[in-house]
Parts: structure tokens; C-alpha cells; sequence
């Protein structure tokens, strides 16, 4: 008679320890706190910019560069960054992320000059390129299970809204109690500790197929970003009509053309073109640029008008801003509902309505209008955004074979990114030309400056109406199975990241 044989570990039942959920929850946190640190930042930055105006004796041009650096330099390496994570590990490339952010915004906090600031901002966005694809990699890497994954993904996607949120209130009161380099201060203790917990808590992970780098591709995905913002910041003072501003306007079309002529001859190219032929996947992208465009564009304009034009103190603006910023985190958490019901087609529509008709009261915008128009002005704004941002990555995977879904994700990330570069580089640019003083503005100037700005809110009003079309042509089931039948067709199948 044998004895009894004991089940091994491995064929014991499976299912999740509660030690292991913990751990699983607990890299999510880590996750969440790097994206809420950039998201902070940048929203934070905004209520300082007036400060840093008057203290450094920065233009707005200067004022734009500041914010625009940071986003370039994000928008021009996050696809790259993806693949970084993929080929030398998770953990390693998310630490080395947040060692970056951190020393960038130690460095930004002690910037003498504008151009310092500036430089340093392009540090710190090394660090925060690094971070954000790193982040989503590690958060899907350790939720296998579907269910469980798609509700941390929530959750790490919902943090976007929580630093919008309480940037400018936190922003603006470290602003008027101790000055604009306390925004930068704040990163470096969240910083620090995060870098302590991942290296602890996060697990190691790589890819079994990373994507090929794609220098060639990279480089002209650069020069594209670069030569197009540079000329759209600076045509106000060079002039529109000057041969610098033409050039780069110029390079910036060839280098279009090239990098899009280049990538549809490699197997594994930066930027996949042929996704391009999905009706939801062009939706996506044109709706992540203009609805960012808005975004970024009316939080840089409006913190202006509050506190040049308004006379707020930083505190005072940024809590002019909160219906804005609780709108956008509250309805981020309503768009995920309304995806999981309706599909992301019911948000993006009623996003892009909201972005329509609250910007319309801001046209006829001038240094007296009410304060309750304001506030309903902001309400509707943030609805929008937050109804918009949720389903732009689930409308450009929609129709797609799960191994092409984080390609397209980090093309949707982009097209954020650049959204935001421009909305800060053609609205701010449409105000640039009004000077802004040491203090508050005279009445004729604050009046000068609100009549510039009208066209800037025209931009947004037009953004709004881009992205409810788009959402009506593009998205729901014809859009999905038109989206099928492009990838069914395609020659070859790209390696997914694991």
C-alpha cells in the first residue's frame, strides 16, 4: 500500500493571497504617486507662471518656453521611453525616472534665469518621459488577472484627474505663502519616497520581444515637434512673415513628410502609419490633440487673465479654478462608467459638447465679466475634459488584436503630449503680444489683453466642436468593425510588448 500523495505547491489551488493582493495594491500606489507627482506639477506650474514672470522678468514667450519645454521634450521621447522599459527592465528605467524628476525639480527650484528654468524644466521632463510608460507597464504587468487589471487601470487613469484637481489650490497657496519655487520643492520629498517604496515593492519585469529602437524615426519625430513649436512661440515677436520663422515652419512640413515616408518602410517603425486607416484609432489622435490643445491652452491663458488682468493672488486663482479642476476629476470617474456602458462614442460626444459651450461665454470675455459666468464657464469646461480623456485610449485600441494595443496606447499618450505643446505654444501665442507688467494691469492694457485673448477662446470653442464630430463620424460600431476589417488586412503582425 502506497502513501497518500501530498499535492505539491504548484498544484495547489490557485488564487490570490491576501499578502499578494497587498503587494499587488501596493505597487499600484507607488505607480499612482509618480503619475500624480507630474500631473501636480504641471498643473501646480500653471498658477506660478505669473509669478515667475514677475520675479525673473520672463515674457510670456519665456512664460510659454517654461511650460512648453517641459512638453516637448515628454511628447518627442514618450514612444521611445515605452520601448526603453520593455528592452532594460521596468523597474530599473521607472527608478532611473524618478531620480530624474526629482533632481530636475531640484534644479528648477534654485533656476536664476529664465533660460535656466527652462533648461532644468527639460531635465525634469527626461525624468517624467521615463515614468508615465514605465508606470502603466509595471501596473499591467503585475494585475494579470483581467478584471482586476482593468480596475487598477481605472484607478492609475483616475489620478490624472486628482493632480489637475488640487494642482492649482496646492500651487497656489506654496505660491502666495512662500514663493514659485516652493511648486518644485514639493517634488522632491514625493520624489524620494516613491524612489524608496519601488525599490523595495516593485518586481522587475522585461519584455520577451521589446520593439526595435528606431534612431531614424526619433530624430525626425524631434525636429517635428521642435521646429513647429519654436515657430509658433516665437512668430509673435520675429514676425509671422520672417525668413526664421518660414524656415521652421518649412523644416517642420519636410520633416513631416520624411518621418512619414521613412516609417512605412521599417517592420517596427516609431510611429505605426498604417494604423492611421482605422476610423476610431484617427479619432482618437485628432481628438487627444485638440481636446489637450484646450486644456492646456485655457489653463494658460485663464491663469493670466486671474491674476495680471484680475489682480488674484496665486491662491486666489487657483481656487477661482477649482469648479474646473473638480469637474474634470469627477467626471473622469463618470466617463469610465459611461465607456463600460455605452462605449467610449456617449463621453467623447458629450465632451466635446460641454468644451463647446463652456468656452462660448468666454468669447466676449473682458477684465469685468462676472464671476458666476466665469464659474459656469469653468463647470462645462471641466466636464468636457473629463469626459473626453478617459476614453481616447479605448477608442484608439477599439477593433485592434490585443498584440498592437500598447503601440497604440503610447501614440495616443503622444498626441496628448502634443496637444498640450501647442495649446500652451497657439493660444499663449495669441496673447503674447500684449506686455505684462510688474504688477496688476491698467485698465487699458488688461482691456488689450482680453481682446487678444478672444481669439485663443474661439481656438477652444473650435476644438470642442472638432472633437464632437470626429466622436459622431468616427467612433461606435461601424467604426470598430471598420477598424477590424485594417488590422485583418494588414501583411504582418508587429511583436506586442508582455
Amino acid at each position: 500500500m502506497t502513501a497518500p500523495v501530498k499535492p505539491s505547491p504548484s498544484s495547489a489551488p490557485a488564487g490570490p493571497s491576501p499578502s499578494s493582493a497587498r503587494r499587488r495594491y501596493g505597487v499600484l500606489v507607488i505607480c499612482s504617486m509618480s503619475l500624480f507627482m507630474t500631473y501636480l506639477d504641471s498643473s501646480a506650474l500653471n498658477v506660478a507662471l505669473p509669478t515667475i514672470h514677475r520675479d525673473l522678468h520672463a515674457s510670456v514667450a519665456g512664460l510659454q518656453w517654461v511650460a512648453d519645454a517641459y512638453l516637448l521634450v515628454l511628447a518627442s521621447l514618450l514612444m521611445l521611453s515605452g520601448s526603453v522599459g520593455d528592452r532594460f527592465g521596468r523597474r530599473r528605467v521607472f527608478t532611473m525616472g524618478l531620480v530624474l524628476f526629482t533632481l530636475g525639480s531640484a534644479l528648477c527650484s534654485v533656476a536664476p534665469s529664465v533660460g535656466a528654468l527652462i533648461a532644468f524644466r527639460m531635465a525634469q521632463a527626461l525624468g517624467g518621459c521615463l515614468l508615465v510608460p514605465a508606470s502603466l507597464s509595471i501596473v499591467r504587468q503585475v494585475f494579470s488577472d483581467p478584471v482586476e487589471r482593468a480596475r487598477a487601470l481605472g484607478i492609475w487613469s483616475a489620478v490624472f484627474g486628482l493632480g489637475i484637481a488640487t494642482g492649482p489650490i496646492i500651487g497656489g497657496a506654496l505660491v502666495s505663502s512662500v514663493g514659485w519655487r516652493s511648486v518644485f520643492w514639493v517634488n522632491i520629498p514625493i520624489g524620494l519616497a516613491t524612489l524608496q517604496l519601488a525599490r523595495r515593492t516593485v518586481p522587475e519585469s522585461r519584455s520577451t520581444h521589446p520593439r526595435a529602437f528606431d534612431p531614424g524615426g526619433q530624430l525626425l519625430m524631434v525636429v517635428v515637434f521642435a521646429t513647429v513649436t519654436y515657430g509658433v512661440i516665437e512668430g509673435p515677436a520675429s514676425g509671422w512673415g520672417s525668413a526664421v520663422i518660414i524656415s521652421l515652419f518649412c523644416a517642420g512640413a519636410v520633416g513631416l513628410v520624411a518621418l512619414l515616408a521613412y516609417e512605412r518602410h521599417r517592420d517596427e517603425p516609431l510611429l505605426e502609419t498604417h494604423f492611421f486607416r482605422s476610423p476610431p484609432f484617427s479619432a482618437a489622435t485628432a481628438i487627444a490633440v485638440t481636446s489637450f490643445l484646450a486644456l492646456s491652452g485655457f489653463l494658460f491663458v485663464n491663469t493670466l487673465y486671474l491674476q495680471d488682468v484680475r489682480g488674484f493672488s496665486a491662491l486666489g486663482a487657483g481656487a477661482s479654478l477649482l469648479p474646473a479642476t473638480a469637474a474634470i476629476a469627477a467626471c473622469s470617474l463618470v466617463a469610465g462608467r459611461l465607456v463600460g456602458r455605452f462605449g467610449p462614442r456617449v463621453p467623447l460626444t458629450l465632451g466635446g459638447v460641454c468644451i463647446m459651450v463652456g468656452g462660448a461665454p468666454l468669447l466676449g470675455l473682458d477684465p469685468h465679466t462676472s464671476l458666476l459666468r466665469l464659474g459656469a464657464s469653468y463647470v462645462l469646461l471641466g466636464c468636457g475634459f473629463g469626459l473626453v480623456n478617459p476614453p481616447i485610449t479605448q477608442t484608439a485600441v477599439s477593433g485592434m488584436p490585443p498584440e498592437r494595443a500598447g503601440v497604440a496606447s503610447a501614440i495616443a499618450s503622444t498626441s496628448r503630449q502634443m496637444g498640450n505643446v501647442l495649446g500652451v505654444a497657439v493660444m499663449g501665442s495669441m496673447v503674447s503680444a500684449t506686455a505684462l507688467g510688474p504688477s496688476r494691469l491698467s485698465d487699458a492694457a488688461a482691456t488689450k489683453f482680453t481682446t487678444a485673448s478672444h481669439l485663443s477662446w474661439a481656438i477652444l470653442v473650435a476644438c470642442g466642436a472638432v472633437c464632437t464630430v470626429t466622436a459622431l463620424a468616427c467612433t461606435g460600431r461601424r467604426g470598430t468593425r471598420a477598424a477590424a476589417r485594417v488590422y485583418q488586412d494588414e501583411p504582418h503582425v508587429v511583436a506586442g510588448t508582455s
